[in-house]
């Protein structure tokens, strides 16, 4: 028989199964393959959304530390300041 080829629009089929392109998966792929694979894939995402309230919650953290740690610098700059202005006077600078 002479194959026919396919009508406009049509994939041809490779016995019997998908059309072959680089994002098809093989056509040996069962149906346990797929759903084991988007689970997995949905773990992982599950895991990185995690990770990432973690990171937020240690980002928020760090910020509050470096607002507490700017605040003390400046309560000991202007105690230093205070007390160098003070010593200029006691010796008539």
């Amino acid at each position: 028989p002479v194959p026919v080829p396919a009508a406009a629009g049509e994939e041809s089929p490779v016995e019997g199964g998908p059309p072959d392109h680089s994002y098809s998966l093989s056509s040996g792929t069962t149906s346990e393959e797929l759903l084991r694979k988007l689970n997995e894939q949905r773990d992982i995402i599950a895991l990185l959304e995690v990770k990432m309230k973690e990171m937020k919650g240690n980002i928020r953290r760090l910020r509050l530390a470096e607002a507490q740690l700017r605040e003390e610098i400046r309560e000991k700059d202007r105690l230093l300041h205070a007390a160098s202005a003070g010593t200029r006077k006691r010796h008539g600078l």
